[in-house]
């Protein structure tokens, strides 16, 4: 943290303790880089964020150097309340399912590892509904390495804008975008600690001006870490898709993935096996480089739909590179992700019908 940050920070009096917000231990981060002055500050249900996020810019900005002030807020227990058992893991669930809904269906595109193509699969999937004349907006919440500004075209975005309805997403190809990638620098490293993340997403997604799209296409990071759980205790997505390789090695992470979605509830729409067959340029003739099959065998043991299978091509790669998502235009690659997106939404559309009444004879 910054101490002469802090210092400044602890000018404002936490009304909860009359104390400084540092010496109350408000502050879960105080950072300045490159001109911006980003603060993780605690609040509760007594709190009023808005009063106190005006308060801390003014005097945030009063430090030489700082052009820009960031506060991200993040929930904390009151003192003296009880913590939550573990038997009680519906909790977050339902407390996400309380908050308000930013699209009429939000759908999760995870992995368990990296190096799968997931963001690829995302921006694609995204791709192919509006393509379809449905109102498609995507989160990209990997905060470490976010890849949907160059997937869509949109690198040189410079910060997102705030107007009174709420942070203004960027547009590409009729698809409105969040990412972190329009706060930072191509080259710049986002080193930030756990609570910082979450806010983040938190933020993302409860303040961003999505304008209620049919679907909201949430690019999970790789890994079980702490943004999937601030998206699970955030708000209830309709379920996680699962992107993996046809390797084993992809498919045992791949099962990591699964099961932190099952012990946070959430229903798993089924698995994508990308790179399934790569499409050889002049012969047009598949060779299975990683495998091919896996993710259906394993979509068939445990249960879920099995949502398609991706080639890998030329020129996936290079309108990925470009800007261009390859669901935009012709071909097979276009073809498997189109059917890949209508499978991902009826799967949606199965998970949300409620459960089917039992009748008991006399």
């Amino acid at each position: 943290m910054s101490d002469a940050l802090l210092t400044q920070l602890n000018q404002i009096i936490d009304p909860a303790s009359d104390k400084g917000l540092a010496d109350a231990g408000r502050l879960d981060g105080a950072v300045i880089d490159k001109g911006v002055a980003t603060i993780v500050l605690k609040v509760d249900a007594d709190d009023n964020p808005a009063e106190l996020k005006a308060q801390i810019e003014v005097v945030a900005r009063k430090l030489v150097g700082v052009e820009r002030v960031r506060v991200i807020t993040t929930i904390q227990r009151a003192q003296g309340a009880a913590p939550t058992p573990k038997s009680q893991s519906t909790a977050p669930r339902q407390a996400a399912a309380d908050s308000p809904r930013p699209a009429k269906r939000i759908i999760a595109i995870a992995a368990g590892k990296g190096g799968v193509g997931k963001s690829t699969v995302a921006a694609n999937l995204a791709a192919a509904l509006s393509k379809q004349g449905l109102r498609v907006a995507i989160l990209d919440a990997d905060i470490y390495g976010p890849s949907i500004p160059r997937l869509f075209g949109l690198r040189d975005v410079k910060g997102l804008k705030k107007t009174d309805k709420g942070i203004e997403p960027a547009e590409s190809h009729g698809v409105r975008v969040v990412s972190m990638g329009f706060l930072t620098k191509p080259d710049q490293p986002v080193v930030w600690r756990g609570p910082m993340v979450q806010g983040a997403i938190q933020q993302f997604l409860n303040e961003a001006d999505w304008g209620n799209p049919d679907v909201l296409i949430i690019d999970m990071p790789p890994g079980t870490g702490d943004a999937q759980l601030a998206i699970a205790q955030t708000i209830a997505i309709d379920g996680a898709v699962i992107a993996c390789t046809p390797q084993d090695l992809a498919l045992d992470d791949a099962r990591k993935a699964i099961g932190m979605f099952e012990k946070t509830h959430t229903p798993i729409l089924g698995l994508i096996e990308n790179m399934s067959v790569f499409l050889c340029p002049h012969c047009g003739e598949p060779s299975e480089i990683f495998g091919h099959g896996g993710a259906r065998d394993e979509a068939e043991k445990i249960g879920v739909p099995f949502l398609g299978e991706i080639p890998l091509t030329i020129e996936l790669r290079e309108r990925s590179d470009s800007g261009h998502p390859v669901a935009f235009g012709e071909g097979p690659v276009a073809d498997a992700f189109a059917r890949a997106a209508n499978a991902m939404l009826n799967s949606a559309d199965e998970a949300r019908k409620p459960a089917p009444e039992i009748a008991f004879s006399s």
